[in-house]
């Protein structure tokens, strides 16, 4: 913290103002053009960074694609631009932008930045003709077609970097990047006069550069500007040009981010010979960036034109380090290497930070993607994010059998900044048994790198202090008596429909008798559980439900029934004309045991209209929920994650279920489930994420852990959502269940899940044995198993071998468990 009375008082009072969130005004904003207290001003700058981005820096990993190095104006510090040379091409062929695009790909690169000079036809004759040839007639035309062939064919986001672009040509190439940008560099109308950096230059005119940034936002396309720091400006032409952008923003809300970009000066360009800016003036306008332009927009600096000294950019406030690619040059700074992104990451680290990939549209933009993207782009985003809008870190999603790759861990160097105490107080509070607030939450599910370790190994902690060591898993039978459903839920591959007539599987309907011989076929096999659940049939009432009970009981009188969602008690109940009460004590005196807590997907009605609007509303499910408990049906609970909700809205599902806990008691353990998107309309249609990652799977299970403690038990993972590896990392972060052998298991495959249909009581209790646990076989209620079930049920299992899916694997030596525990 610096002393005010290091600087002027009215100096001092601005910043403490621009702190408590008043930006300052135009006037005042001169003022920081004679702040030579660098501390002051980047301690000012950091803090109002770590109020909007906590301990985020993002970055990009682009690919750059130079189509064409031609340009019509002559910058003075430019060796990007050259002249046609003869009988060589003017742009990259399709062919070429497409390898490189490819090659980026591969490379993990989710952008494709796109390089170019400012309409080059207009002054070279070889651009004009080798356009005409191509068959466009501009530039911006064949920029447009390359964006799209590269969208198309390598799924990469198009980002533009063409120079101005008039209004409708903002308009055609719209639906071909996710964001696009200009430079203003400066605002000094003099560095265009003859002998200054951008002396014909027809295109760098200040008002010229500004219109065409405003067009930009008139367009409602994410966008990106900056600064040249060191070309001859004065401080206080650097602040008149961040006013103007900030003027701008304020209009349209649409920079994204600005590049704080140093001068470099280059061999063989006019400039060769003029000073470099000093170094604490590059970060002395960083500062000033971030003050007058607060958290509504990023503030970037390149990586690479400040190798060995990005803690201090990040002590200035930046928060974006733009694009870095793992596959080309920076073809504008050609001699500037990028960082390593690992060097990068344990810069990052050292200043307290966490580096988090994005993808070229920042997160506020992708969150708000009905204004700010087109329809083809929205699509394609959708399935290279996460659920805070950054970009997916690897190709895992749930029910894939991808082997996983965890993330190396980077130490912080700096463990005291605001939001890792925040957190640590979050978690003090949690390990006391204190509820949480909703902000209080999404921070827990936004925990990454050494954070995310933080949060699993506190959930762990209660985990054991509630447990042990014993980890529960129940031998049953899944019958899904139909798939023919009336709802058309959009996450849905299972049911069945006019709606879903595409989708893998034939329509089919259990009748009674066929229900009764599996579940007797079930407590041959050894199950203790029965599991029944199906679509609403169109014909199915009530008495319907009831019919399916007595059937089971009649069929295998000591089997526990779990079944019937709150979906499906609600319309039984309907059917019949009763109130959800009588019907659910009616169910109960038939012999019914439990309810599994599905239908919930999210419980926030703003989710709901989105995925399943004919559907129960989140007060219809609790309320089913609560009145099971009040006649003496205990339930489980369930989430459905990473389709197209929000943190926010886990944070409220998590709250919601504790409450009801608080007032019943009656949830016998929480189960999330990852939404396998593969073979569902909602993603098919691409309306939806690719599932949830591993982090956020991961952490769904800690913090429900942390958050429903001590209320709720039982915290169980789907093996069949996570896979072997999945479950592993799941039991080391709060999980005392491993669920169970599930006979029969067909909704998850139905939307493409690859860890088979059933797992038996050796294999399961090979993988507790493997993560250094004790597999305890339980009844649904968590009661124990008699000797018998457990024989029958192993006995089964040896002689016949086929019916489980999953390979069996040894258990792990004591030094190799380690493999299994989060460090």
């Amino acid at each position: 913290m610096h002393s005010p009375s290091s600087i002027p008082d009215d100096l001092s009072a601005l910043l403490e103002r621009a702190r408590a969130g008043t930006p300052p005004t135009e006037a005042e904003a001169q003022l920081l053009a004679e702040c030579n207290d660098l501390q002051a001003l980047m301690a000012t700058a950091a803090a109002i960074r770590d109020m909007a981005f906590g301990d985020r820096i993002t970055y990009s990993r682009k690919v750059f694609i130079p189509l064409t190095r031609l340009c019509r104006d002559s910058c003075g510090y430019c060796t990007f631009s050259q002249q046609p040379k003869l009988g060589e091409k003017v742009f990259l062929d399709p062919e070429e932008v497409i390898a490189i695009a490819e090659a980026g790909r591969r490379a993990g690169c989710k952008e494709a930045l796109f390089t170019l000079g400012d309409q080059p036809e207009a002054r070279y004759p070889a651009a004009r003709e080798e356009l005409a040839a191509r068959g466009y007639a501009s530039t911006l035309d064949y920029l447009g077609a390359m964006a799209a062939l590269v969208l198309e064919r390598t799924g990469l986001l198009p980002h533009l970097n063409p120079g101005i672009m008039p209004r409708n040509a903002l308009q055609t190439l719209r639906p071909h990047a996710v964001s696009m940008g200009l430079m203003l560099e400066s605002t000094a109308e003099r560095l265009g006069r003859r002998g200054g950096p951008h002396a014909g230059c027809p295109d760098k005119h200040p008002a010229m550069r500004l219109a065409a940034i405003a067009a930009a936002g008139e367009a409602a396309i994410p966008f990106t500007s900056g600064i040249l720091v060191g070309i001859g400006e004065t401080r206080a032409e650097r602040i008149d040009a961040l006013l103007a952008l900030r003027a701008l923003h304020e209009r349209y809300g649409h920079l994204q981010e600005l590049i704080i970009q140093n001068f470099r000066a280059k061999p063989g360009t006019a400039m060769a010979h003029a000073a470099e800016p000093p170094f604490e003036e590059h970060l002395w306008t960083v500062a000033v960036a971030r003050i007058l332009l607060r958290g509504t927009t990023s503030i970037q600096a390149p990586p690479n034109l400040s190798a060995g000294a990005h803690t201090r950019l990040i002590e200035a406030g930046l928060d974006d380090w733009g694009g870095v690619s793992p596959v080309t040059c920076d073809h504008v700074n050609p001699e500037a290497p990028w960082p390593q992104l690992d060097v990068l990451a344990q810069s990052c680290a050292a200043a307290g930070k966490v580096l988090v990939e994005r993808l070229a549209t920042h997160p506020r933009y992708l969150d708000a993607a009905d204004r700010w993207l087109a329809p083809e782009i929205r699509k394609r985003v959708l399935s290279l994010m996460d659920a805070a809008c950054h970009a997916r870190p690897d190709d895992w999603s749930p029910g894939s059998a991808a082997v996983l790759r965890p993330e190396p861990q980077h130490v912080r160097g700096h463990a005291g900044t605001p939001a890792r105490r925040a957190l640590i107080r979050t978690l003090d509070g949690l390990l006391a048994g204190r509820e949480p607030t909703e902000a209080e939450v999404v921070a827990l599910f936004d925990a990454r790198d050494e954070d995310f370790w933080l949060v699993c190994r506190a959930a762990d902690m209660l985990r054991r202090e509630a447990n042990g060591e014993v980890v529960g898993y129940v031998v049953n039978r899944n019958i899904t008596y139909t798939n023919l459903c009336i709802y058309q839920c959009r996450f849905c591959a299972f049911s069945k429909g006019k709606f879903s007539a595409n989708l893998r599987g034939q329509p089919y309907d259990f009748d009674l008798a066929e229900i009764a011989r599996r579940a007797a076929e079930g407590w041959a096999r050894g199950a203790t559980e029965v599991c029944i659940q199906g679509g609403i049939h169109p014909s199915y009432n009530g008495q319907h439900y009831l019919d399916i009970v007595a059937a089971v009981k009649a069929a295998a009188p000591d089997i526990h029934i779990h079944a019937f969602s709150p979906l499906e008690i609600q319309q039984g109940a309907a059917s019949l004309g009763m109130d959800i009460r009588a019907f659910l004590t009616e169910l109960r005196q038939a012999g019914l045991g439990t309810l599994p807590g599905t239908a919930a997907e999210i419980l926030d009605d703003e989710v709901r209209r989105l995925i399943c609007p004919d559907k129960l509303s989140t007060e219809q499910w609790l309320n089913v929920v609560e009145t099971a408990h009040a006649v003496g049906l205990p339930t489980t609970a369930t989430i459905m994650f990473g389709h197209v909700e929000r943190p926010v809205h886990w944070a409220r599902h998590l709250l919601h279920l504790r409450r009801l806990q608080m007032r019943t008691g009656g949830l016998t353990e929480f189960i999330p489930l990852p939404f396998i998107a593969e073979q569902t309309p909602l993603f098919l249609k691409g309306r939806s994420r690719a599932g949830a990652t591993l982090r956020e799977s991961v952490l769904m299970h800690a913090v429900a852990r942390l958050v429903l403690h001590p209320l709720v038990r039982n915290i169980q993972a789907s093996w069949v959502k996570m896979g072997r590896q999945g479950i592993e990392l799941c039991l080391a972060a709060g999980v005392n269940d491993f669920g169970g052998t599930l006979m029969d298991e067909s909704i998850s495959r139905a939307a493409g899940a690859e860890h088979g249909q059933e797992m038996s009581p050796a294999e399961i209790e090979s993988a507790i044995r493997a993560c250094g646990r004790t597999p305890r076989q339980r009844t649904t209620l968590y009661g124990d198993v008699t000797a018998e079930r457990r024989a029958r049920a192993n006995t089964h299992y040896r002689n016949h071998p086929g019916c489980a899916q999953v390979p069996e694997v040894a258990s792990r030596t004591e030094g190799e468990q380690d493999a299994c525990v989060l460090p």
